[in-house]
């Protein structure tokens, strides 16, 4: 196995771009979950989609690269802070009472404050000052992109908060641990999606309400083919390549951009429109990444 020090340029370019991965592939997760929830699907009927078509696709990987190195108690903290039935099902209840704009700022803009405190915790990191206004420039802009929302919404749209800031901190411990056991995608592949569809379909089928009968075939599919192969495999791997050459904190800021990446997209997808103040916000966040990415 290559030292991380043999190409340190190539790799950390790459692990750039696996972050770019992340950001377009957790952008188009909002705004088609939002989308989702809100047509004929509940919530678990887009978690059990997404782990339907993940699990099959991650099967070889299981046989292949469970990480047997790992405790079981690891593996099933992992399997609870990771992209899996937790996250899945706090993320899609709150995109069913709010807006996506809100996903974006309070699941994915406070994610770099929950790592960088897992991060000195259990891994001694320590941000120089840099990317400590690197990282407050993007939570601003994210901010910035969901300030209409945040004050124009009546109370009821309020509901889905708890939900993405349980999901955030949830991700942030997992983030930060998949680099402290130093394990690979393939690994993670392994652990996330089939043990998820095992627990959760069964859970689904029996005793979970369920509208997937009244959705057509197009919702099914997008949803199946978009969750499943999307944040359940790709990002998968583009994420934890990410973390593994360039670091926990530096992927938590890139996934502090999707407020306004997921901005962007809601235009043709959703049919929304950003004001002066929101794209006031992009641009603040394309600065931060900017500044965070060039920093050394």
């Amino acid at each position: 196995m290559n030292q991380p020090s043999s190409h340190p340029v190539p790799n950390r370019w790459l692990g750039y771009l696996a972050g770019v991965g992340v950001i377009a592939i957790w952008s188009g997760f909002i705004v088609f979950a939002r989308f989702g929830v809100k047509g004929n699907l509940t919530p678990y009927d887009v978690t059990a989609l997404r782990f339907m078509v993940g699990s099959l696709v991650a099967l070889p990987f299981v046989f292949r690269y469970w990480p047997h190195h790992l405790s079981p108690l690891k593996i099933l903290t992992l399997m609870v802070t990771g992209p899996g039935i937790v996250y899945s099902i706090l993320m899609f209840n709150g995109l069913n009472y709010s807006p996506a704009a809100f996903a974006g700022v309070f699941a994915n803009g406070t994610m770099p404050i929950f790592t960088a405190i897992f991060a000195w915790a259990l891994l001694g990191e320590r941000l120089g000052k840099t990317a400590f206004i690197a990282i407050a420039i993007i939570i601003a802009g994210s901010v910035a992109v969901g300030y209409e929302n945040l004050t124009s919404v009546g109370t009821e749209n309020l509901i889905g908060l708890p939900f993405f800031i349980i999901a955030s901190f949830f991700l942030a411990a997992y983030v930060v641990l998949l680099r402290l056991w130093n394990l690979t995608s393939r690994q993670i592949l392994a652990i996330i999606n089939l043990p998820s569809a095992l627990v959760f379909l069964p859970l689904w089928w029996f005793a979970l309400p369920s509208t997937i009968g009244d959705a057509s075939l197009a919702e099914i599919a997008l949803q199946g083919l978009f969750q499943g192969l999307g944040p359940s495999f790709l990002a998968l791997i583009f994420f934890t390549y990410a973390i593994q050459t360039i670091g926990a904190t530096p992927v938590a800021a890139f996934a502090a951009s999707v407020p306004a990446t997921a901005a962007l997209l809601a235009i043709p997808v959703l049919g929304e429109r950003l004001n002066i103040v929101e794209w006031s916000g992009v641009l603040a966040v394309t600065l931060g990444l900017a500044l965070l990415i060039l920093r050394k």
